[in-house]
């Protein structure tokens, strides 16, 4: 399945960039849970349920925080790359 297709049926977009770099742009209704705080906010990630779409700058932060999300146990987490790319 496709990013495009989990976003139809309702998956939560994660952004994983700095809270500054958030405010500067963002698709509507994503979360920002920068990278750096992925572990001790697991909770708040879980509680967005699955399929979940990991996004931010460039896809390398994102990455890591797929990894981290994957390792606490959330079984559908998809690196979508650049935010941009999901305009």
């Amino acid at each position: 399945m496709n990013i495009n297709e989990l976003r139809a049926e309702g998956a939560r977009i994660l952004d994983v960039r700095s809270k500054e770099e958030f405010d500067a742009g963002h698709i509507e209704g994503s979360v920002n849970i920068s990278v750096n705080e992925i572990q001790s906010r697991i909770g708040e990630v879980k509680d967005l349920g699955s399929p979940l779409i990991v996004c931010c700058l460039s896809g390398g932060r994102a990455g890591v925080a797929k990894a981290l999300i994957e390792a606490a146990g959330v079984k559908e987490v998809y690196n979508a790359g650049g935010w941009e790319s999901l305009l």
